[in-house]
């Protein structure tokens, strides 16, 4: 009979998974708060303190940490791995289902020092690492979210080797926050450990001779948070064209629009509408927009389908697309279109340099117009004001060694 062990802090879909499992004929076996969930719900359960014949001590701190556990998942499929458990009265663990004290969540509420402390998973760690190292015979689930995919994988060896990965990650991201946690309470520098996700490769990089590949922040994550709805897969030049347009175009409050060729904007333009804004943003310059990049800051209708044209574009990337939009925009093969419904700016920004990485905080952009001076021997008059607010908005996504015009309308 195989053996389940569960020792789970967020029980999301825990009942429903486990009940799966004993009706196929898994032995479920879990620790304290786990086993009682499940034996509320009228699922037969062993508590692992039944089979360490240990009670749980330091207040819950020493659960799972025990040879009858840790052997019964690291035990591979050898005559004389199997021969240890058996004459020890152990069940072999065949799949674990861990998740770990919430400790990010606790250090970003603030929580005093102790608190904090104590949200540092020991045993749920221990767990997973060990599970995760015997992938061969074990699998290990710390998301809920693979549960189903659990009970029937199409290639059993295969989805343990995912979960293994997926495990070894959750637990590398899980330290990397502790030591950066506890080094700012301690006022030493912290480390920084970053941790994505591959998320797309692509065909090349900057040139056909380079290699590259888009990773995410967080697993199944997408460049922007948007969602690719026409065209080819991205590429690497694209992306970077497509993170300055959308930074430039998520700038303004009014309807923008900005078109961008080789990472820096060369037209971008405000009005009462994304369609009228169009035709300017263009009109900046007209041969740098041909094959550019464009973004706005508004869903895309019909009026502004209208407004491009048949000018050539690699990409457009907006907040929604309205169907009749959409179904025109489609008929362009090479076009490539980006849903982007919004998300959260990054809190750091990164650049990689030969021998290191450099970090700094966003631009927030301009100080609120009251701490403006002026220091001319004439102020501007309310059109040239105008221009100014916008040229001030426009240059932020401006590189070095370029310059912004700027022509405000009345």
């Amino acid at each position: 009979m195989p053996t389940a062990l569960f020792s789970v802090y967020d029980k999301t879909d825990l009942v429903d998974f486990a009940r799966a499992l004993a009706e196929r004929g898994w032995a479920l076996l879990a620790s304290g708060g786990t086993a009682a969930a499940l034996r509320e719900a009228g699922l037969p359960v062993r508590e692992v303190a039944d089979l360490t014949g240990e009670a749980e001590i330091l207040g819950g701190r020493v659960k799972t940490l025990h040879p009858a556990i840790h052997a019964g998942l690291l035990a591979r499929a050898r005559k004389e791995d199997l021969a240890t458990l058996a004459a020890r009265g152990w069940p072999a663990i065949d799949l674990v289902a861990v998740n770990l004290y919430p400790f990010e969540r606790a250090a970003a509420a603030g929580a005093d020092l102790e608190a904090v402390v104590e949200h540092i998973d020991v045993g749920g760690v221990a767990l997973l690492r060990a599970a995760a190292k015997n992938f061969e015979r074990v699998t290990v689930l710390c998301d809920p979210a693979d549960y189903p995919e659990a009970l029937d994988p199409p290639d059993p060896a295969a989805f343990r080797r995912r979960m293994a990965l997926k495990a070894f990650a959750c637990t590398a991201a899980y330290d990397a926050a502790i030591a950066a946690h506890l080094a700012e309470r301690f006022g030493r520098p912290a480390p920084l450990t970053l941790h994505l996700y591959p998320a797309l490769d692509l065909r090349y990089g900057e040139n056909p001779h380079q290699q590259a590949r888009l990773f995410a922040w967080e697993a199944g994550g997408t460049p922007f948070g948007a969602r690719q709805l026409h065209g080819k897969p991205l590429s690497y030049n694209n992306l970077l064209d497509l993170d300055a347009a959308w930074d430039a175009a998520r700038t303004f409050q009014e309807p923008c629009v900005v078109v961008v060729k080789h990472l820096s904007p060369c037209g971008v333009a405000v009005a009462e509408s994304a369609a009228a804004a169009a035709p300017l943003a263009i009109a900046s310059d007209p041969v740098s927009s041909f094959g550019g990049v464009v973004a706005c800051n508004r869903p895309v209708e019909e009026a502004l389908v209208e407004a491009l044209g048949d000018l050539f574009l690699e990409c457009l990337i907006a907040p929604a697309f309205e169907p009749a939009a959409l179904e025109r925009l489609r008929r362009r093969k090479n076009l490539r279109l980006l849903e982007a419904p919004g998300a959260e700016p990054e809190p750091y920004l990164y650049r990689s340099i030969l021998g290191g990485l450099l970090r700094q905080t966003p631009d927030p952009g301009d100080p609120p117009e009251a701490e403006w001076r002026v220091v001319t021997r004439r102020a501007p008059s309310q059109a040239e004001m105008a221009a100014l607010r916008f040229a001030w908005a426009a240059c932020r996504p401006v590189h070095s060694n370029a310059i912004v015009l700027a022509r405000a309308e009345g």
